[in-house]
């Protein structure tokens, strides 16, 4: 498999440091709030991401952090009048309820920064007695000009970075580049002891320590949103690869934006959507097919159209799927010519080849509705169809689902009073009272049980 690489910009094969195992450290939310669309983006692809190195034999070791300690949360949980720990258990509920909507596994690892507060100190006091770090006034910063490699993963030289830097109100540092590893104690705000005094980490040491601690000093992948790159990312690289003097990721990727409506999304502008908002509209598998039907490097636009025609996608899918499954009643021994140009059509192969080429999921779906194209054009024909191929096309469905993380819903079963409706329905088409065949069948729908009149009988779907 072949990835864009940010740190070098260009593809490279993804050669991992242990055979057969993938090492992949992922940044996480902060727990302040529900995730929004633009949090999922990243959640989704790079859990693809994972379930494809998985389906090509990799042990994956998955971390994913809980940012649970900053301004943002410490601010809220002082307007709510709660300690900043219940906001974090509250939020992480919450971004698990999202997240297992979305399809998103957990990770390997969900550490959290607040329990790894030993691991920061150890991590910041390495860096001071290397001098890379110094002490001032309780608070801990990182000499960004001590680390000659500064500013390799964003592509900008130190002196470039320095242009619009400042020293904000309360900092004590040397430089305006230099940047906070552990901050000292402000009023109202939670504090642990270190050696410098009671305070409590920066933001960017967090992540560091934590990928340090789960995946060992060097790391296979490291993955997040563009927006990280610079500062957070490009911060990771130097404290770490200062601490342990060796390279701290071997390969990063970057997703880029998702802009509403054409406009940056923003709380102002009144286009901020929750996951948790636009689920309740659409539905949560909604929600990933449309984040997946781009390429992650893409840029990625946002509205109610764009993902009504995400979920009609989605629909013609499961319609096959649905399909399938009904035309089992009538399953014929012997493989017809067209079932098995189909069957011998490689389109897992296909499928695949898209994945390894910078997990490319828009044409990977592509490959997806090629296969819908090819077994509707077969199904379509009257009569009754061979149980290999049945079987081989859902199997290819499971394959397909297990790695996007999709197409896991179920045709939904019917009640008995629905049954004898639908019995109802057929009688009086019998009889040939359409009338009242058809005043059943829209009492049906309202109900939201699609029925299609198919050669080999009634087709039900449950919207």
């Amino acid at each position: 498999m072949k990835i864009f690489n940010t740190l070098t910009q260009k593809k490279e094969e993804i050669i991992p440091l242990e055979k057969g195992v993938a090492k992949i450290y992922a940044c996480g939310p902060t727990v302040y709030d529900f995730f929004h669309i633009g949090n999922a983006r990243p959640f989704i692809v790079f859990d693809v991401l994972r379930r494809f190195l998985a389906h090509c034999g990799y042990n994956v070791i998955f971390v994913q952090n809980f940012t649970d300690i900053d301004d943002k949360m410490i601010n809220r949980a002082n307007a709510e009048g709660i300690t900043v720990a219940e906001l974090a258990e509250r939020f992480i509920a919450e971004y698990y309820t999202d997240a297992r909507g979305l399809g998103i596994l957990e990770a390997t690892h969900h550490p959290k920064a607040t329990e790894n507060i030993d691991a920061i100190i150890k991590l910041v006091e390495t860096l001071i007695d290397k001098g890379y770090a110094y002490t001032s006034d309780g608070d801990v910063y990182f000499s960004t000009s001590a680390f000659a490699g500064y500013g390799k993963l964003s592509h900008q030289p130190l002196d470039d970075l320095k242009e619009g830097a400042r020293i904000s109100v309360g900092e004590r540092k040397r430089d305006a580049m230099d940047f906070a590893l552990w901050k000292n104690k402000k009023e109202g705000e939670p504090f642990w002891e270190s050696p410098w005094g009671e305070g409590r980490p920066g933001w960017h040491i967090e992540c560091s320590a934590m990928a340090n601690k789960y995946l060992g000093q060097t790391l296979d992948i490291h993955c997040g949103g563009k927006d990280l790159i610079f500062p957070h990312h490009e911060n990771e690289v130097a404290q770490s690869e200062c601490a342990n003097g060796a390279p701290f990721a071997r390969y990063w990727m970057h997703n880029a934006y998702i802009n509403i409506d054409n406009k940056k999304m923003s709380k102002s502008e009144n286009n901020f959507f929750t996951v948790r908002d636009i689920s309740r509209e659409y539905g949560y598998e909604a929600v990933r097919f449309f984040i997946l039907s781009a390429h992650y490097q893409s840029p990625l636009n946002f509205s109610r159209v764009l993902i009504e025609q995400a979920q009609a996608g989605l629909d013609r899918i499961y319609t096959c799927i649905d399909s399938l499954n009904f035309l089992r009643q009538t399953e014929a021994a012997d493989v017809s010519d067209s079932e098995r140009a189909v069957m011998e059509g490689g389109y897992v192969e296909k499928f695949t080849a898209e994945l390894e080429d910078d997990l490319n999921t828009a044409n990977a779906i592509s490959q997806v509705f090629n296969f819908v194209r090819d077994i509707n054009a077969v199904i379509s024909d009257v009569g009754a169809h061979s149980a290999a191929f049945i079987g081989y096309c859902l199997d290819t469905f499971a394959v397909f689902g297990n790695i996007l993380g999709l197409f896991k819903k179920e045709s939904g079963s019917l009640d008995d009073e629905i049954k004898d409706l639908i019995e109802q329905r057929q009688q009086a088409r019998a009889q040939r009272d359409f009338a009242l065949a058809d005043t059943i069948r829209d009492g049906l729908l309202k109900r939201g049980i699609i029925l299609e009149d198919t050669p080999q009988g009634v087709k039900y779907r449950v919207k």
